[in-house]
């Protein structure tokens, strides 16, 4: 069963910067792709962004310029990097990793941004 455990949300001003990780349990390169959703209370989980294995990335049109999805194969890891944060950016944010056949998720860490 892989595991993939997110990290690094927090409480960030408007304007700020926050940068996710997502560690995964098995190498990058069993996935077909990575990325992050999101979801607040109410609504359905959003997509945000992907990453491809060979590393092409894909951004939802809300955070196009705004931030960045990239992994490190040698630690397992995809990032988002998120800038120029804006309160409707509040969500609890999922990585998620894509097989030919399965789907995986992680926990969800909760990105809060707020004066």
């Amino acid at each position: 069963q892989v595991q993939l455990v997110e990290s690094g949300g927090g409480l960030v001003q408007p304007g700020g910067s926050l940068r996710l990780s997502c560690l995964a349990s098995e190498s990058t390169f069993n996935f077909n792709a990575m990325g992050w959703y999101r979801q607040t209370p109410g609504k359905q989980r959003e997509w945000v962004a992907t990453i491809t294995n060979f590393g092409s990335p894909y951004y939802a049109d809300s955070v196009k310029g705004r931030f960045t999805v990239s992994k490190d194969n040698a630690k397992k890891t995809v990032y988002l990097q998120m800038s120029s944060l804006k309160p409707d950016d509040t969500a609890v944010y999922y990585c998620n990793f894509q097989e030919t056949s399965r789907t995986y998720w992680g926990q969800g860490t909760q990105v809060t941004v707020s004066s």
